[in-house]
């Protein structure tokens, strides 16, 4: 991008006999076990690290339908996206950044730094938790010694380090379906064995996860089928847990939309009138019907897919493969098609992942060792050493480079422009480039004046918005919008529009800043 500047305690499930030899309560002591405090110290320290290495742009909806909110709730400005004024978002999950930002304010560290950091930090805090409650699981499911590999795979895996600690609500669905899963009795073991309790709490955080994306609700449509199919209490379940948590969930973010719009909004039934009965998504674009299974899903596994595909044929949890196949048939029905739309089962296939290289080592490290061939577990040893140094040279190289390298211009432009205006250096700025390419008023944090490309979907087909319009022809859009502008002090654009654009910026006064920290960007920015 380039801009021109104006001068200016457990056992394993009893579904599969098989894995019983897997677990560790056969051959453990019961303190054996990393304890849980220490495996999330673990989790969110490794979550810590991973937000501050996150310097690239990945979604709009990261900044625009999450911090931007947020940032207008604690300031007073900040823009809305036509989603917001057609009633079909949530203030639920803005409003948790919006508090951040109140903290930050108070505290007077609403420095650009800090702007740009503490909220992926806030999320890390919420993803460690859904690695904890992964680990739990696993462990629930499979064992200890299972579970270490299944967080192994969490950690590690290249997408999860991408996307988990970015403050989309795709992040926060997919925490909050960690912890429902754990709770499900028809997904853990008997329900006999499982406290009263713990399927209210997978309700609630399953509608949770419904009222901050509605789409969640694929998900538990699976699951509530498969608990009212299990459950002896199916009246009990439905009349006692599932309608009054839900509408107690539904009525409080309805209470709280109430107060944020100003009127009465139902969220979910606008989102569904707009993404599915008008078909409003495709307007971003469309998929094949199969984009999921043999370019989406297979692209965020990466090389975990063949340990993912042995560890479900090994360990026979049906349930859960079938959650996964589910997921991922229903939303391959839907023409708008994303990567993070199926974050929150690809936990689920990372722990399938984890029980294929515990069930390489062999069910436990002691008792390995009671085992007479000592060669066989010498060669098992070696197997998945191998296939931890495979895991770690394909992922955490991939990992690193989408998060410090790959569309970081966006970002760079944004982090620099908020420095310069805390020095008084910017007095309005000008985005010729696809609309909502680059954060906004959330890094900015300077109530000054600022323009980017419309590209509100129209009621009509076939009527361009601006955004195409500028990209059909960016000489004569910005030629004849010059006509009735108020020249800003910065103009933000990409380096392939820079090129065509090279006479118009010169003929009004922009050149180009030079600076190192642009060196990987594919954003310049210009001043007057």
């Amino acid at each position: 991008m380039r801009m021109r500047q104006r001068k200016v305690s457990t056992k394993a499930s009893d579904d599969d006999e098989n894995n019983e030899k897997f677990t560790a309560t056969n051959y453990l002591p019961k303190n054996f076990s990393p304890s849980l405090k220490k495996i999330f110290v673990l989790c969110l320290v490794t979550r810590m690290i991973n937000s501050l290495l996150v310097q690239t742009y990945f979604n709009p909806d990261e900044h625009w339908q999450a911090l931007e909110v947020g940032h207008r709730i604690a300031f007073g400005y900040g823009h809305l996206t036509w989603e917001w004024k057609k009633g079909i978002r949530t203030y639920l999950h803005p409003v948790l950044f919006a508090a951040l930002y109140k903290v930050l304010a108070f505290s007077l560290l609403d420095t650009p730094w800090f702007m740009t950091r503490a909220p992926r930090l806030l999320q890390s805090l919420f993803s460690a938790i859904g690695d904890l409650y992964l680990y739990k699981f696993s462990q629930v499911l499979f064992g200890n010694h299972v579970a270490k590999w299944a967080l192994f795979a969490q950690l590690v895996n290249w997408f999860m380090l991408f996307c988990i600690t970015r403050t989309l609500a795709n992040s926060m669905e997919t925490v909050l379906t960690l912890v429902s899963l754990y709770y499900w009795p028809s997904l853990r073991r008997p329900s006999g064995s499982v406290s009263s309790g713990s399927r209210k709490l997978a309700l609630a955080a399953a509608a949770l996860a419904c009222a901050i994306r509605p789409t969640s609700a694929i998900t538990w449509v699976y699951v509530a089928l498969l608990e009212l199919y299990l459950t002896c209490d199916k009246l009990k379940f439905i009349l006692l847990e599932a309608v009054p948590i839900g509408g107690l969930v539904l009525g409080l973010t309805s209470l709280l939309d109430r107060l944020m719009y100003g009127s009465w909004v139902l969220v979910p039934l606008n989102f569904l009138k707009f993404n599915f009965l008008s078909s409003g998504g495709d307007y971003y674009g469309t998929h094949a019907w199969h984009w999921y299974i043999t370019q989406g899903f297979t692209a965020m596994l990466f090389t975990f897919i063949p340990f993912s595909i042995s560890g479900i044929i090994m360990s026979k949890q049906w349930k859960l493969s079938g959650l996964i196949a589910w997921v991922l048939g229903i939303y391959s029905l839907i023409g708008h098609k994303e990567f993070r739309f199926v974050l929150p089962v690809l936990p689920i296939a990372l722990m399938f992942a984890g029980f294929a290289l515990a069930k390489m080592r062999g069910s436990d490290p002691l008792e390995s060792k009671m085992k007479e061939n000592l060669g066989s577990n010498i060669n098992c040893f070696t197997k998945v050493r191998l296939s931890m140094f495979f895991l770690l040279v394909t992922n955490l190289p991939m990992a690193l480079y989408m998060n410090m390298v790959h569309q970081r211009g966006t970002e760079d432009v944004m982090n620099y422009l908020s420095v310069e205006a805390a020095n008084n250096k910017v007095e309005s700025i000008l985005f010729l480039m696809p609309c909502h390419a680059t954060p906004y008023y959330s890094t900015l944090h300077r109530n000054l004046p600022m323009r980017f490309l419309d590209c509100t979907p129209s009621e009509e087909k076939g009527i361009l918005d601006e955004s195409d319009q500028f990209l059909m022809d960016p000489v004569g859009f910005a030629t004849e919008y010059a006509k009735n502008w108020s020249s800003p002090s910065h103009i933000v654009l990409f380096d392939s529009q820079e090129k065509q654009l090279k006479e118009f910026l010169v003929s009004h006064n922009f050149h180009e800043v030079n600076n190192e920290f642009f060196t990987f960007s594919n954003a310049r920015f210009f001043r007057n």
